[in-house]
């Protein structure tokens, strides 16, 4: 069962045309994105009620404010309301078709799939860093076909990196080894992960100017908000020089910013933005960042997908959990709760 009432990722905000449309399935709905004169983001369920075809295949009207089914020619208004039909004198009140709110920020585009007196814009989580000028980051998207809580789970454990990750994000053995502090709360989870004096990782120590050998402090903070959004807060300093706390000066530093929207049970949309506070006029050092997540995002995907494979062929497999899943297991007993409530209301 998914969340209905959360605000999921729908699209980068370059993904949503000036013209035409974009036609992307969410918990197992389909979905229809366009853009009106003014270019706010409109979202209808991709199907129109007369015989179920996809409106996404039809044309904007009335100054992109609706959409004509291009099958019959039912014409739709913002809200879903059908307001013409060829041949008809009188529409029925229930030719009509399902209506998102739908909110751009900080170029996401954001849609709440459940009730609409409930789509709360101050419940969407804080992204400022992917268009913020004192951060660089490339747009990401990936597709899985896995269900997107194994995704979760991937995102939070800590203790893969070394294995699966041992050239891109893996680190030294004493990173590896101190496990995160995790801290439950109503919307997910936080992890707080702080390792002084260790060796700098490989990914990000060729962007410092610190001494050759020298040994740093690093830090990792994950939010993680159902339904699946990761806001990460990453970086390290020379050691002893602070980072624990607002002093991060001659930091190198990342925000990652991660959203999981579930297309189907066994399918996830995944947005993804690595940021950096560093050589912000070298537009190569951007594509090489983010050239360098995207490597250890396939390593992710292509042994998640097998796992995903793997556990199809027995619906009675149970997972044997460790002390390194505490912050999954908090995680997916969040989503468990909230996805229960949902149900019972």
């Amino acid at each position: 069962m998914f969340i209905r009432n959360c605000w999921y990722v729908a699209a980068w905000d370059k993904e949503v045309p000036a013209d035409g449309f974009l036609s992307r399935t969410i918990i197992n709905t389909p979905v229809v994105l366009w853009r009106d004169a003014e270019s706010k983001v409109i979202a209808l369920v991709d199907r129109c009620c007369h015989r179920g075809a996809k409106l996404s295949m039809g044309r904007k009207e009335n100054g992109g404010d609706c959409v004509r089914c291009m099958y019959h020619g039912l014409v739709f208004d913002r809200t879903g309301q059908c307001i013409a039909a060829p041949a008809q004198d009188r529409i029925p009140p229930q030719a009509r078709v399902q209506s998102f709110p739908v909110v751009e920020r900080h170029r996401w585009v954001w849609i709440w799939m459940g009730d609409p007196q409930a789509a709360d814009p101050a419940l969407i989580p804080d992204t400022q860093w992917l268009d913020h000028p004192e951060w660089r980051s490339k747009d990401g998207y990936l597709h899985y076909d896995v269900d997107y809580l194994l995704i979760a789970d991937n995102l939070l454990d800590f203790s893969h990196l070394p294995f699966l990750h041992p050239s891109t994000l893996g680190g030294s053995p004493d990173y590896a080894a101190v496990l995160p502090k995790v801290e439950r709360n109503a919307r997910g989870v936080r992890l707080t992960k702080w390792v002084p004096n260790t060796e700098p990782p490989a990914y990000s120590a060729k962007y410092a100017n610190y001494a050759p050998g020298a040994q740093v402090d690093r830090w990792t903070y994950y939010d993680f908000i159902v339904p699946g959004v990761l806001l990460m807060d990453t970086g390290m300093m020379p050691a002893g020089t602070g980072g624990q706390d607002a002093h991060r000066e001659n930091s190198v530093a990342f925000r990652g910013c991660q959203a999981l929207t579930p297309e189907t049970e066994t399918s996830t949309h995944y947005f993804f933005a690595h940021a950096h506070n560093f050589m912000l006029d070298r537009p190569d050092v951007t594509a090489e960042i983010h050239a360098g997540v995207e490597r250890a995002f396939e390593e992710d995907r292509v042994m998640i997908t097998s796992q995903q494979q793997n556990l199809a062929h027995d619906a009675a497999f149970k997972m044997v959990p460790l002390s390194v899943d505490a912050a999954l297991s908090q995680f997916r007993w969040v989503v468990d709760q909230m996805a229960k409530k949902e149900l019972a209301a």
